[in-house]
């Protein structure tokens, strides 16, 4: 426990300094997380005796992000369906060793880790030339639209676990992840839109659209969760990693966030959020 709260305390810290400083810091942690994110899930299908297009996997990922960085969103598209069509030629060249359900796996993970973290970058860069009030300073919109999309989802989680330990009764999805409940995802529930009308109220952001996201927050965080708890099921592995003591791997620590950050900005795309 000693372990997993230290550890927390400094990934809190390492995420301030590199959500805030942004820029060229921000990318490299993005590109980081992601390339050892397709490895985790890559090492995952591989204890299932799936050996997945890894270096494949690699190379794409590198170019979405790479596009997303320069926020050239159709490119992006381009670059996925190159690897996917180069994928599926894969299983006629290499089809002694490489199945149909190796492409399939491989072409789902490299849509899952990439697209889920190139939006972190859409996101935190969003709207540069836009500011927001925090107490006496300002943040640029889309490093709030990053503290949004992180601290709701954290409050989902949280919420979520200590209403469920204390008053947890019904099981949510026992299938998949036993110890989640509905009870504790009420808590997260409302937790969750607490914490985004509070945040809503700091950065001056409409309080209508921050219940409606809170909603959407706690439901995406659950089922982004349920996914990776999926995944982890099927291939018989308890942990995506061990990179972070005492909590796992990125893809445990960001099951979350990969399903929260997309959902965040495509709402701000589609509605005006500021005041």
């Amino acid at each position: 426990m000693i372990t997993r709260i230290v550890s927390g305390l400094v990934g809190m810290v390492l995420t301030v300094f590199v959500v805030h400083f942004g820029n060229y810091v921000f990318g490299a942690a993005v590109f980081l997380l992601a390339l050892i994110g397709w490895h985790e899930f890559s090492r995952a299908f591989a204890n299932k005796t799936e050996n997945l297009a890894y270096l494949s996997g690699m190379c794409a990922i590198v170019f979405v992000l790479g596009c997303a960085w320069l926020g050239n969103t159709d490119e992006s598209v381009a670059v996925l369906t190159a690897t996917t069509l180069l994928i599926l030629v894969q299983m006629i060249f290499r089809h002694r060793v490489f199945s149909v359900e190796q492409a399939c796996f491989s072409i789902a993970g490299i849509m899952y880790v990439a697209m889920a973290f190139s939006h972190l970058l859409l996101l935190r860069f969003m709207g540069a030339e836009t500011f927001v009030p925090f107490g006496t300073a300002t943040l640029s919109f889309g490093e709030a639209l990053i503290w949004l999309a992180f601290i709701g989802t954290w409050a989902s989680d949280t919420f979520a676990f200590f209403t469920g330990s204390f008053c947890g009764r019904h099981k949510l999805c026992p299938e998949i992840s036993p110890n989640k409940t509905i009870e504790g995802f009420a808590g997260g529930l409302i937790g969750t839109v607490l914490i985004t009308v509070l945040l809503g109220y700091v950065f001056s952001f409409s309080l209508i659209h921050m219940v409606v996201l809170g909603v959407l927050l706690a439901l995406t965080a659950t089922l982004g969760d349920l996914v990776e708890s999926s995944f982890k099921r099927y291939t018989g592995v308890k942990d995506s990693g061990a990179i972070i003591p005492g909590h796992g791997g990125v893809l445990d620590r960001f099951d979350s966030i990969m399903f929260t950050v997309p959902l965040v900005y495509y709402y701000v795309q589609i509605f005006d959020i500021l005041k």
